[in-house]
């Protein structure tokens, strides 16, 4: 680790960078807005009296191509990798305390999710709820918190990664690529699945680090880059699912041998690279659109979007599906399709009081903290990520694990929180 202790060369940018860069903020918003109605459209739901069963409308013949724009992850780990690449660059004092300013716009917004849901399915069982749906719905809570713990592992490195950058520039990411590449290729000739995990690393930091080179003014609509990076990228995604070992869609779906999400896999750096390219190219036309009103709205409220939407939709599926015994229509029909408006105008309904009542918990307390360390910021940081694994294996389903997992991250806050010397 004593690496770190150098704090990189900042990233060289083509000309001075706003305060805020409206495209980087477009991609964020957009991205959260996509898998929030992904998450609240995709449900095939079904109760019969004690058991809630899970499908996905997505594993309709045929749709899966919808997944290659809807999986919006790589464009996300993009936006963080060019505004970590900036903020970092912008630091005035120096790398620990940019990674615990990180850690803190993380972890905060945890807390009021865990001190709901660490109580809340053993209350709902005292009151007769079924214990299946309800298990169903506090472990998935759970589960969506894999990609704070990954992106926070992407934020962690990111001192690293830019004097990686600094020194080898694209040569990182391809490096990274040519690890995605090793580790399929071990793990489906092997047959030793869990090698693709190592995929987690090696998938998400190379998109991360293509960030780096939208910061400095590399992928520019003008170059060659954009333009190879879309045709090549999705291009490699058409001929790895024909010819490899990887399903066509990009999510996850019921009965699948093979997922390119968890863990991601080589076809899923392909279209990662093919969705960046193709958001390079359109960055003219998206900078047009009147979005300042809708950024200016959602950017303070977008951690808690995430972290509550799912709730929302359980809330609606225990009232309508669970307690009125009204299934979700087969996914396409017409009833499907005419129902689809009023069910998402339900769950609008439920999350609204969520976004009310939590958005405040994104802007961490202001108190007097002290001068950072590495030591302290990547014992904290180790902290909140074990705590947040925990959840993402276990989620909030009535046991010790969630007490743990809320004990480490308030661990890892406290490790950052007011004193003399971390």
């Amino acid at each position: 680790m004593t690496v770190l202790l150098e704090r990189p060369a900042p990233v060289r940018t083509a000309s001075p960078a706003p305060v805020r860069d409206p495209f980087i903020d477009v991609l964020r918003v957009f991205g959260m807005a996509l898998v929030v109605l992904q998450h609240w459209t995709i449900p095939v739901l079904a109760f019969d009296g004690s058991r809630l069963t899970t499908g996905n409308a997505l594993s309709t013949p045929g749709v899966w191509v919808v997944t290659w724009i809807s999986q919006v992850m790589p464009l996300v780990f993009f936006a963080g990798g060019a505004a970590n690449a900036i903020s970092f660059g912008r630091a005035a004092h120096g790398g620990p305390q940019w990674l615990v300013t990180r850690l803190r716009r993380l972890a905060w917004p945890l807390l009021p999710l865990a001190a709901v849901w660490i109580p809340l399915p053993h209350v709902l069982l005292a009151l007769g709820v079924p214990a299946q749906p309800l298990e169903v719905g506090a472990k998935l809570t759970g589960q969506l918190l894999w990609f704070l713990a990954v992106y926070l592992i992407a934020v962690a490195a990111t001192p690293y990664m830019l004097r990686l950058h600094g020194r080898y520039g694209m040569r990182v990411p391809a490096a990274l690529a040519a690890g995605a590449v090793l580790t399929d290729v071990l793990r489906f000739s092997t047959g030793f699945d869990a090698l693709g995990y190592l995929n987690i690393v090696f998938v998400w930091l190379a998109v991360h680090q293509l960030g780096f080179l939208y910061a400095e003014g590399r992928l520019s609509r003008r170059g060659p880059a954009p333009w190879l990076m879309a045709a090549g990228g999705f291009g490699a995604a058409v001929l790895l699912v024909a010819f490899g070992p990887y399903p066509g869609s990009m999510i996850g779906l019921p009965g699948a041998e093979v997922s390119n999400m968890a863990p991601p896999t080589l076809a899923m750096l392909a279209v990662a690279f093919g969705q960046i390219g193709l958001a390079a190219l359109l960055r003219p036309w998206i900078l047009r659109l009147p979005f300042q009103r809708v950024l200016t709205w959602a950017g303070p409220r977008i951690m808690t979007a995430y972290l509550w939407h799912m709730p929302a939709l359980f809330a609606a599926t225990g009232v309508v599906v669970v307690g009125l015994r009204l299934d979700t229509p087969v996914p396409g029909g017409a009833f499907w399709l005419a129902g689809w408006p009023v069910w998402l105008a339900l769950l609008g309904l439920a999350m609204w009081p969520l976004l009310k009542g939590f958005a405040r918990f994104e802007e961490p307390p202001a108190l007097p903290y002290g001068k950072a360390t590495w030591g302290g910021a990547l014992a904290a940081t180790g902290l909140v990520a074990g705590g947040l694994l925990a959840l993402t294996v276990a989620g909030f389903a009535p046991g010790l694990t969630p007490i743990l997992a809320l004990l480490a991250i308030l661990g890892g806050l406290l490790v950052t929180g007011p004193r003399a010397q971390l």
